[in-house]
């Protein structure tokens, strides 16, 4: 069906210039043809009897209104054709202008769309992609305005106590080669995550087949599991509940997720009630929850939570090492496994979940 619409709408242009070539055309031949056979009927009754002087004459006088219809005609034709031909190419001319503009590295403004025929579709098709492209050129100059942003400081910090070091201001101790090792560790992790994020893009713009059936119970416990110690360490209890749920699932990706989750909620845990995991089976998706008390979550910032970079808190997400990636990756893998993300919160106490299709 797809294959047919793209070869048909561009014959519709050209069928319907045709076509209106063929009318203008046939109605001032016909016009033409109609004047010229009244008015020759109209001098051979006015003449009566003709001779040879008569007849020369007629002949003469045809002629000359056989001239002027025809010129008129074609004049008229003409202008006519000519009006109906620039106003259906218009759009298109106002199209190879934008083109133009983009070429020359500018963004154009919207185009009008007057009509649903091709052409219109056209347009709004290039609108389209004039809105993802400069769309596109924003978010790649926040994205690295973002990791110059990310990088700048703890490199600073590294640069000057190693200067420090090396003109020996301070002198090494065991406290300060930790703190060192700390910001070294936390850059690893910002490129690490970075990478992450990268790779996911990629995939999300592929098609795999390289999934496979798992219960969701199974990778729950399992991913939980691995923060036994992280959670003993920080008194912090944990309860979990899953039900069975079958799902496709695509290289490890999902108990990335959950473990992002996890973390998530261990890394800003403040309260003393538990963390609950939750595995949900809802007929026609999987969904699994990861609740608990934490800090101040404005309503008006939650919109914003899955943004790469985001925090609610810079200052006191870099105190704990966080980098703002963790949740933006969770949900780049969520979309490619057509699934969907997102969070529930009072204030203090929030929920972040994820459903993926059942099998």
């Amino acid at each position: 069906m797809n294959k047919h619409r793209k070869t048909w709408f561009p014959k519709q242009i050209l069928w319907r210039l045709t076509f209106t070539n063929i009318i203008i055309i046939a109605s001032f031949i016909a016009l033409s043809s109609w004047a010229i056979y009244n008015t020759a009927c109209f001098l051979a009754d006015g003449m009566g009897t003709m001779d040879s002087q008569k007849q020369g004459q007629f002949d003469a006088t045809l002629f000359q209104y056989l001239w002027v219809f025809s010129i008129s005609a074609i004049v008229i034709g003409s202008l006519i054709h000519f009006y109906f031909t620039k106003k259906l190419i218009h759009p298109i001319r106002e199209l190879i202008e934008s083109t133009k503009q983009m070429k020359q590295g500018q963004y154009p403004n919207p185009l009008v769309v007057n009509s649903d025929d091709e052409t219109g579709q056209l347009i709004n098709h290039f609108n389209d992609l004039v809105e993802q492209l400069k769309n596109n050129q924003q978010y790649r100059q926040k994205l690295v305005s973002d990791l110059s942003h990310e990088l700048r400081t703890p490199l600073s910090n590294l640069n000057g106590y190693l200067n420090a070091l090396k003109s020996g201001v301070i002198s090494g101790d065991k406290q300060l080669y930790q703190s060192l090792h700390e910001e070294l560790k936390r850059l690893i992790s910002l490129v690490e995550q970075f990478e992450q994020l990268k790779e996911w893009d990629y995939l999300s713009k592929q098609t795999f087949s390289q999934k496979e059936p798992l219960d969701m119970v199974m990778l729950v416990e399992q991913t939980v599991e691995m923060f036994h110690w992280s959670l003993r360490s920080a008194g912090i209890e944990v309860k979990v509940q899953t039900k069975s749920g079958v799902v496709n699932v695509y290289d490890g990706g999902i108990p990335q997720v959950i473990s992002n989750l996890i973390d998530n909620a261990i890394r800003y845990y403040q309260g003393i009630e538990p963390i609950i995991v939750t595995g949900e089976n809802l007929s026609t998706e999987y969904k699994v929850s990861v609740s608990g008390p934490g800090q101040i979550i404005p309503l008006s910032e939650q919109s914003r939570i899955f943004e790469r970079f985001y925090r609610v808190d810079p200052s006191r997400a870099r105190d704990t090492g966080g980098t703002g990636l963790g949740l933006a990756i969770s949900k780049e893998i969520v979309d490619h496994h057509n699934g969907q993300i997102g969070i529930r919160s009072n204030g203090t106490y929030h929920t972040f979940w994820f459903t993926l299709p059942l099998v």
